[in-house]
C-alpha cells in the first residue's frame, strides 16, 4: 500500500484537521456512488479511507512515523532483533536488545524429531514473540498473524437514485402550477415547480429512490417544458404576436389579448404602426428571484380578406410619405 500522507495528499507534519479535511474532500469525490462509470474509484476509495483510519489513530500515526508499522498496520519488520536466525549465534531477545544468548540443545526439546519433550505448537511461539504473552490471543478472522487489521471496508452505500422525466405545458410552466408525478413504486405526489424552471433544470425528491444499506437513494426529476402554439420564450419573457385591423391601427382602441394568466384588455394608441411591441408587466416566466418576466405583444396589421371596398374609400387618395427613407434605398 502507498504511504498514507500521499495517499491522502497531505504533509508529514499535516494536523488532524488537515488530514481530516483532505479525507472529506477525497471521499467525495471517488465515493463508489458518484463514480459508477469509473471501475478504479472503489479501489482508491478503499486506499483513502484505509489511510485516513490510520493516521486518524494517534498511536498508529506515531508507530507509523517511528517505522514500528507498515502503511496497513502491520509490524514494519517483525523479524527484528532476530540476530544471525535461529539456528546460528542467538536471539537479541526483543527491539530493546539484551545482548546475544547462547542457547543449549536442551532448548530446543520438542520442535520436532528428536528428543522425548513435549511437542510445542508454532502458533503459540508466534503468538508470544509478536502478541506478547502466555496463552496469546485471538486473531480477527482474515486478519494478519502478527496483530495487523484486516484493510478497511468501503462504508455501507445508499440505494442508486432513479431517474424520472416530467413533461410540463408551456402555460403550466410560465405560471408554476404544481405537477402530479407517479413514482416508480405507483405512489403520485404533488410537485412544487420551482422559480427559473426551464428545460432541463432538475428537481431532487430525497429518498424517493431505491433502497439501500445506508438509507434509500433519491429521485432526480428532469423538467421539459411543451412547445406552445401561440407564444415563444425568450428569457424569462413570453412573445405574441397579435392580428389587429387597419381600423385599430388607424384610430386606436381596447383589445383583448390572450396571456398565459389568461385574457385581458390591452388599449391601441391611434396611428400606432404595425410591428410595434407592447408590453404586458408580470405575464412572462418566474425569475430565479421568483418575480415574474413580461409578455411582449407584437402588433401585425391584417388587411380585409376583399379588398373592393377599401379601395373605393381610398380612391384618389396616395400617402405621400416615404417610409423606407431611413433604409437609404
Amino acid at each position: 500500500m502507498a504511504d498514507p500522507y500521499s495517499t491522502l495528499g497531505v504533509s508529514r507534519t499535516a494536523s488532524e484537521k488537515d488530514i481530516k479535511s483532505a479525507y472529506r474532500k477525497l471521499a467525495k469525490e471517488l465515493h463508489p456512488d458518484r463514480n459508477k462509470d469509473k471501475p478504479d474509484a472503489a479501489e482508491r476509495f478503499s486506499q483513502v479511507t484505509s489511510a485516513y483510519d490510520l493516521l486518524s489513530d494517534k498511536n498508529k500515526r506515531a508507530q507509523f512515523d517511528r517505522g514500528e508499522i507498515d502503511a496497513e498496520g502491520n509490524p514494519a519488520n517483525p523479524f527484528a532483533g532476530m540476530g544471525g536466525g535461529m539456528g546460528g549465534g542467538g536471539y537479541a531477545g526483543g527491539r530493546g536488545g539484551g545482548g546475544p544468548r547462547n542457547f543449549r540443545p536442551e532448548d530446543f526439546q520438542g520442535f520436532g524429531g528428536g528428543g522425548g519433550g513435549e511437542e510445542v505448537d508454532l502458533g503459540d511461539l508466534f503468538e508470544g514473540l509478536f502478541g506478547g504473552g502466555g496463552g496469546g490471543r485471538a486473531r480477527q478472522p482474515g486478519g494478519s498473524p502478527f496483530g495487523g487489521r484486516r484493510q478497511a471496508q468501503p462504508p455501507p452505500r445508499k440505494g442508486a437514485d432513479i431517474a424520472y422525466r416530467l413533461r410540463v405545458s408551456f402555460v403550466d410552466a410560465a405560471t408554476r402550477k404544481d405537477q402530479r408525478i407517479t413514482l416508480s413504486d405507483g405512489k403520485t405526489i404533488d410537485l412544487k415547480l420551482p422559480a427559473g424552471v426551464e428545460s432541463g433544470t432538475q428537481m431532487r425528491l430525497k429518498g424517493k429512490g431505491e433502497a439501500g444499506p445506508a438509507g434509500a437513494g433519491d429521485g432526480i426529476v428532469t423538467i421539459e417544458i411543451d412547445s406552445h402554439r401561440l407564444y415563444t420564450r425568450e428569457g424569462d419573457d413570453v412573445r405574441f404576436d397579435l392580428p389587429i385591423t387597419l381600423d385599430e391601427a388607424v384610430n386606436g382602441g381596447k383589445v383583448r389579448v390572450p396571456t398565459v394568466d389568461g385574457a385581458v384588455m390591452m388599449t391601441i394608441l391611434p396611428g400606432t404602426d404595425g410591428g410595434s411591441t407592447l408590453r404586458l408587466k408580470g405575464k412572462g416566466f418566474s425569475k430565479k428571484n421568483g418575480e415574474r418576466g413580461d409578455q411582449l405583444v407584437t402588433l401585425q396589421i391584417q388587411l380585409p380578406g376583399d379588398l373592393a371596398d377599401l379601395a373605393a374609400r381610398l380612391e384618389g387618395w396616395k400617402d405621400e410619405s416615404d417610409p423606407r427613407a431611413k433604409l437609404g434605398v
